[in-house]
């Protein structure tokens, strides 16, 4: 379920890459007027986890997309974050 946002468009972006920036490991690495992307590194074997961001400022929505660039099971840590993100992102955008 996409996140919703209530500031406009550039509020809702920098709200969002000041929560993420806050997180472990985190790098951003492509960003235009409605779109983020991210790259997560785990802690011990360094897999990396690609995050995308798309504002929809239409419907004030953010759509994500959170997937490991390997393997078969990332055992649900793509999910847990996006959740983490989305707790931290409440009232806040």
């Amino acid at each position: 379920m996409p996140y919703r946002y209530q500031k406009t468009l550039a509020g809702a972006k920098e709200a969002l890459k000041a929560i993420v920036a806050k997180l472990p490991r985190v790098t951003l690495v492509e960003e235009d007027e409605g779109y983020l992307h991210y790259e997560f590194t785990s802690l011990l074997i360094r897999f990396v986890d690609d995050v995308e961001f798309v504002f929809d400022d239409e419907t004030k929505t953010i759509h994500f997309r959170s997937a490991s660039r390997t393997g078969y099971s990332d055992l649900g840590v793509n999910r847990r974050r996006m959740e983490e993100i989305r707790a931290f992102t409440e009232g806040r955008l």
